[in-house]
C-alpha cells in the first residue's frame, strides 16, 4: 500500500471491501508462484507520487510492461536505462509534433511529481504475460480511485488512450472535469486518431484557464 497519506482514506475504504482481501490474497499466491511486475515495493508508486491533493492529469494505462526490468508502477513509464517501448515513443512523437519540445528521459517520475497520475487499471502483471492480473479485482480499485478523483476535486484532465481507458469515461464528470480521448499509442492504432489530438497542449490550456499551473512536460 501506497504510503502517501493523501490517499489513505480513500484506501482505508477500499480496503475493508470483499474484493480487497481477495485481490491481496490472489496477489501473495501470485508472487509465491511467478515473477509479478512492477517489484511489490513499486506496485503503488503512481500514488507515492503523485498525491490525492496534487493530482492535475490522469493518464490512465491498461496493464504494467510484462518484461523484465521495464515495470516500475507507472502508466506507459519504464525504468531509466531501459529501451523505450513503441508506445511510448509515439507519446513523445505526438509530445515534440504537439509543443515542439522533446524528452528524452522514458521514466516518467517527473511528470508525476507535476501532478499527472500515471494510473494503470491494472497495478500488476505476471512476467512474459500480459492481462494476466485483469481479473483478479485492481479494476474495483482503479475505478473507486477515477471516481473519487471525479467527485472530490474539480477540474482535473483525464486522458483516455484507446477503447478500454475510454470506456472510463463514465465514471468521470464531464461537467467538471476535462476528458480527452483518442486512438492508443500503440503502433497498431497511434495512426488512427492518437497522433494530432494534441493531448499536452489541450491539458496545459484547460489548466491555465483553471487557474491551475500548467505541467511541464518537455526536458528543461
Amino acid at each position: 500500500m501506497t504510503q502517501n497519506p493523501c490517499w489513505q482514506d480513500l484506501l482505508a475504504r477500499e480496503s475493508i471491501k470483499p474484493y480487497f482481501k481477495e485481490l491481496e490474497s490472489e496477489l501473495e499466491k501470485e508472487r509465491s508462484l511467478y515473477t509479478i511486475f512492477p517489484p511489490k515495493e513499486e506496485t503503488f508508486r503512481a500514488l507515492d507520487l503523485t498525491s490525492f491533493d496534487a493530482t492535475k492529469v490522469v493518464i490512465l494505462g491498461q496493464d504494467p510492461y510484462h518484461n523484465e526490468s521495464e515495470a516500475h508502477g507507472l502508466a506507459f513509464s519504464v525504468k531509466e536505462g531501459v529501451k523505450t517501448p513503441p508506445s511510448l515513443r509515439n507519446i513523445f512523437k505526438e509530445l515534440e509534433a504537439d509543443l515542439g519540445c522533446t524528452k528524452s528521459v522514458s521514466d516518467l517520475s517527473s511528470w508525476a511529481k507535476e501532478g499527472v497520475l500515471l494510473l494503470n487499471a491494472f497495478l500488476s502483471v505476471r512476467a512474459n504475460s500480459p492481462a494476466s492480473h485483469q481479473k483478479i479485482g485492481w479494476q474495483h480499485l482503479s475505478d473507486a480511485i477515477i471516481k473519487t478523483l471525479s467527485e472530490k476535486r474539480e477540474a482535473l484532465v483525464f486522458i483516455l488512450w484507446g477503447n478500454f481507458a475510454r470506456s472510463k469515461a463514465s465514471l468521470i464528470d464531464a461537467n467538471k472535469h476535462l476528458i480527452i480521448t483518442s486512438a492508443h499509442p500503440s503502433p497498431l492504432s497511434a495512426s488512427r486518431g492518437f497522433f494530432g489530438s494534441k493531448p499536452f497542449s489541450r491539458a496545459n490550456k484547460h489548466l491555465k484557464r483553471m487557474g491551475k499551473s500548467e505541467v511541464r512536460w518537455c526536458d528543461e
